[in-house]
């Protein structure tokens, strides 16, 4: 077997052994692409990771040439084994590769086995073809200086961390890092120093914004870290610093807290005399910002001010409500990765608000802290247990390893006690916090998953750190409590009428005491009536075909079916056609059998911003049929389907777009946990696969129970994959937290 002349490999004279013994990969440079050819072919590595190595070949090549050396040399397999499977991490979320990590689970080092596949007759496994090599012999295989160097230079590849555990980057994704690191420690530099405000000024504001002391118990939690108002000591810890981090758990209320910094944060400048704060509002996807520009202009209405200005309607007036995504507060540009807004054209703003930041990857964050006026503040909400982005970082992760412990340091806990009026509890306190410490707060008061709330205490079993025995306990009892607000059932590979049922209905029946409740779950049976029952007539005028619209949008959102993978019966491809099959049966949709690409009822995810649309990718449409314009219509034809989007722009206008202008689009029955993130539904029903899966892990869980609002369905298939799930962590690779 030889591979084909695509793949062929580009190294001249040298013979390509595909019957060698796997372990010559690593002295033989043909045998070494034969294996990465085989990985490629099987799925295991991406054809972008042979590609990189295969360019380090060519480039040791031709500098030996360069430099006229009488013997031409070339990268050893070692080094281009490392660069293919660092490369092959960043696709994995990784920013790096751990050297040593790798060769203790050489496995792990690529997607075994992607979805769909099995291990059933494998090429050789990384665990064989690197059984005998030594993390020295790798490290000092990697010492050629022109291709790795250790740090700032021109080299493709970049060695960092210790000896002991050294690091591989491409050299982007290290400078992405050093860029993060320096530029948070920049701003860090006023906490625990005169730049910091002073306490007893901020003390009568924060106590105006917070008047009633919150004393309640959180979830599970141990009782002293409830005595004080968390939402409180977030505001005033973050009105501190030029950089802050405020993270929590669904319901928790970092909306809220935010919404009053801003308005301590204006208090101040108006109690000063200057002017009014130049305030932005972003997060990273187009849904996750539609959310949160309802959320704030909610909370932003119903803010007591009084006694915080003369004026207190100007003071709500200097709250901003819009919020952008990311992508368009930079300026993003075609066929770039820099944006128009950078270090020599930074943005026009005193604060920036970034929601959703667990989905920020290190390339945007990075991006993000560089167009920052250096005396701008950043603040970042999000729920650290989440899933990472789904491009490479972890970086709210990384930020918030330590901020279950708090580790406040005298100085900040006294300076905290004088703000707020509330000690901290002793467990948060540590002589020996960390700059970073002191700028992030953790709220742990959920005001939504009460002590009776099935989804709060699944969430929290999920998230428990105790034994496999204890953790897989604890699921259980939340499962079996007969809470209201969850069912959980099991379904067959071949169980089409249970899906049906689900999916249709809901499986309200399922729910314990749901007869009772004045909205029991509903499924796609709920959105797809309103379409048909409250649909205009062909002559009504556009306002009723608007408000139509806006109906079927909302009762869409009152149900979503999740997964966690894309293939499969049980993936969004399979579970998306059964679904519609399921409709099709119940004639609540007709698609002539799949016949037709588009129909009425079909939902849809755009998948890639389309800023000539103005739709960014996570926005949710519903096709639906409206009369053709014109005086005139057909009799065989007189209507034309539309899909019809939300604004997205903080009001209630639609968006009408005819389907032919929508490339980058999917049909949306079933949707991953990862695109649901930035969105709740009052109920959501979680599908997990039949068999193991590296994708199954305690976040996917976790933000997938926590994308519902009033109602959550589990449901495993198979053999079920609950208790491994929850056993199983990302622990993306990165070095950002020193």
């Amino acid at each position: 077997m030889t591979p084909t002349s695509s793949n062929a490999a580009p190294f001249g004279a040298h013979p390509v052994d595909t019957d060698a013994a796997p372990e010559t990969a690593l002295s033989d440079t043909g045998a070494l692409f034969a294996l990465l050819d085989r990985w490629v072919d099987r799925g295991w590595l991406r054809s972008l990771d042979r590609a990189f190595a295969a360019f380090l070949h060519r480039e040791a090549s031709r500098e030996s040439q360069e430099n006229m050396e009488i013997e031409v040399s070339e990268a050893s397999p070692l080094l281009l084994l490392a660069a293919a499977l660092a490369s092959h991490q960043l696709g994995r979320g990784h920013v790096c590769l751990d050297l040593a990590q790798t060769l203790a689970t050489p496995d792990l080092a690529l997607s075994l086995p992607p979805e769909g596949d099995s291990l059933e007759d494998p090429p050789p496994l990384p665990s064989r073809v690197m059984a005998a090599l030594d993390l020295d012999a790798w490290r000092a295989a990697l010492a050629e200086p022109g291709l790795v160097a250790d740090g700032p230079g021109s080299t493709p590849l970049v060695l960092a961390g210790t000896a002991e555990r050294p690091r591989l980057y491409l050299r982007r994704y290290w400078q992405h890092e050093q860029d993060i690191h320096s530029r948070i420690v920049a701003r860090l530099g006023g906490t625990d120093s005169d730049d910091a405000p002073d306490a007893a000024r901020l003390r009568p504001i924060l106590d105006a914004l917070f008047p009633n002391p919150k004393a309640t118990a959180a979830l599970d939690g141990p009782p002293q870290t409830a005595t004080i108002d968390w939402q409180k000591a977030a505001c005033a810890l973050a009105g501190r610093s030029r950089f802050a981090v405020i993270t929590g758990g669904p319901g928790t209320g970092k909306t809220t807290t935010v919404v009053r910094l801003l308005a301590l944060l204006q208090a101040q400048a108006l109690g000063e005399g200057t002017d009014a704060l130049r305030i932005r509002l972003a997060a990273p996807t187009g849904k996750a910002a539609a959310r949160l520009n309802e959320s704030i202009a909610g909370q932003v209405a119903k803010l007591a001010l009084d006694g915080l200005a003369d004026d207190p309607e100007r003071l709500r007036n200097m709250i901003p409500k819009d919020v952008s995504t990311l992508h368009r507060l930079l300026g993003s540009r075609p066929d770039t990765r820099r944006f128009r807004h950078d270090r020599h054209h930074p943005l026009p703003l005193d604060v920036l608000v970034v929601d959703e930041a667990s989905m920020v990857d290190v390339g945007m964050m990075a991006a993000m802290l560089e167009a920052l006026p250096p005396r701008a503040r950043l603040v970042l909400l999000g729920d650290k247990d989440q899933l990472a982005s789904v491009e490479a970082g972890s970086v709210l992760g990384n930020l918030c390893a330590r901020a279950e412990g708090g580790h406040y340091t005298p100085a900040t806990a006294e300076w905290l006690a004088e703000a707020t009026g509330q000690p901290l509890p002793a467990e948060t306190r540590d002589a020996d916090g960390q700059p970073l410490d002191q700028a992030i707060a953790m709220l742990r008061v959920s005001h939504r998953f009460t002590a009776d709330s099935g989804i709060g205490q699944l969430a929290a079993a999920i998230n428990l750190e105790a034994e496999p025995a204890a953790k897989c306990k604890a699921i259980g009892d939340a499962l079996g409590a007969g809470f209201a607000d969850l069912s959980h059932h099991k379904l067959s590979a071949d169980d089409e009428r249970g899906l049906a049922r689900l999916a249709v209905t809901g499986c309200p029946e399922r729910f314990p005491g749901a007869h009772n409740a004045d909205a029991p779950p509903v499924g796609y049976r709920h959105f797809l009536s309103v379409m048909a029952e409250r649909r205009p007539a062909d002559d009504a005028e556009q306002e009723h075909f608007d408000n139509w619209a806006r109906a079927v949008l909302a009762a869409h959102g009152d149900f979503q079916l999740l997964c966690a993978l894309r293939r499969g019966p049980w993936g969004v491809e399979g579970l998306n056609e059964r679904v519609r099959q399921a409709l099709e049966r119940e004639k609540l949709i007709d698609s002539q059998d799949g016949r037709q690409r588009w129909y009425p009822g079909r939902p849809v995810l755009v998948t890639k911003n389309d800023y000539g649309l103005g739709l960014m990718n996570g926005d949710i449409g519903i096709t639906l049929d409206m009369p053709r314009p014109g005086p005139e219509t057909s009799d065989n034809n007189p209507r034309l389907l539309r899909v019809a989007f939300p604004a997205g722009d903080g009001t209630d206008r639609i968006k009408w777009v005819l389907p032919s202008r929508l490339q980058a689009v999917e049909t949306v029955f079933a949707m991953t946990v990862h695109k649901s993130q930035g969105s709740e539904f009052t109920h959501a029903a979680l599908v997990l696969p039949d068999a193991p899966n590296p994708i199954l892990t305690r976040e996917l869980v976790y933000t997938g129970i926590t994308r519902a609002r009033h109602w959550l369905t589990l449901v495993e298939t198979g053999r079920g994959q609950l208790m491994d799930a929850a056993q199983r962590r990302v622990m993306r690779v990165s070095g950002l937290v020193k």
